[in-house]
């Protein structure tokens, strides 16, 4: 299948999901921050969706944290790896990203498509997998799929900004119950507060590591290789292999990792 570069009609869509409640179930909500989940015809896929409202955060600081790849580094720690591998267009591009999955289960990594689009109030970034040829999958790690993920931050006021998280993802893998349990009440709720955290402390990281450098808002900054769609492929599920993981046990040990604040 080709690779199609998102147009507005796919962030407008994207918005009316992450807007629209219908069809969704509350999981958690406590703290300022909402998780639900969608059931799905295909039992293989996770459907999650997110929010959390940032007071004393504006909605670019937000849009820039998500975006630059450095500071990443420092807040992110169910992050293994990250680095962009190529340029689209000056609002599309490729990268890689590896991350810890719950113990004893195989670490993930996806490589993904990523188109950013600021909106009047609105900002918004979405991806899906690809398949690049360069990129094919790792040995320690399973390669899963992004049918849709993305983030639309939304700001409230001249300091507030209310951020969603969307996430329909193909884990290639029979995951046990305890898993999605545990991602909607501790994985996915601890990860939206961190983001928040990272954004409180970014204006004054930022301020010391390259101002005035942010590709994602100033195009002709961007020094990454470009590279044509028709290099890529759209990464389909069933191409993949997978692995049965139904049967491992939660390690305690790690549960109490997730109940940190």
């Amino acid at each position: 299948m080709p690779v199609q570069i998102p147009d507005d009609a796919d962030f407008s869509s994207f918005k009316e999901q992450c807007e629209n409640q219908e069809g969704w179930t509350a999981r958690y909500s406590k703290g300022g921050v909402t998780v639900w989940c969608r059931e799905e015809e295909c039992k293989a896929v996770q459907k999650l969706k997110m929010r959390i409202v940032c007071k004393d955060v504006t909605a670019e600081t937000l849009y820039d944290v998500l975006h630059d790849t450095n500071y990443r580094k420092k807040w992110d720690t169910n992050m293994v790896d990250t680095f962009d591998i190529g340029r689209l267009t000056v609002n599309a591009d490729v990268g890689y990203y590896s991350w810890k999955c719950p113990s004893p289960l195989k670490n993930r990594d996806f490589v993904t498509m990523r188109s950013w689009l600021p909106l009047g109030n609105d900002y918004l970034i979405i991806n899906y997998s690809v398949k690049h040829p360069k990129y094919p999958p790792k040995k320690d790690y399973v390669r899963a799929v992004s049918l849709l993920t993305g983030y639309l931050i939304q700001a409230n006021g001249t300091n507030c900004c209310t951020l969603y998280y969307l996430t329909q993802v193909d884990p290639k893998g029979s995951l046990p119950k305890w898993v999605v349990n545990r991602v909607s009440q501790f994985v996915a709720p601890k990860a939206m507060k961190k983001i928040y955290k990272a954004c409180q402390k970014y204006p004054e990281w930022k301020r010391k590591h390259n101002p005035n450098l942010k590709p994602w808002m100033y195009p002709e900054q961007n020094t990454l290789p470009c590279i044509s769609v028709a290099e890529l492929t759209v990464q389909r599920a069933d191409s993949l292999e997978n692995i049965d993981e139904s049967g491992l046990s939660e390690e305690k040990s790690h549960h109490s990792e997730d109940e940190e604040t």
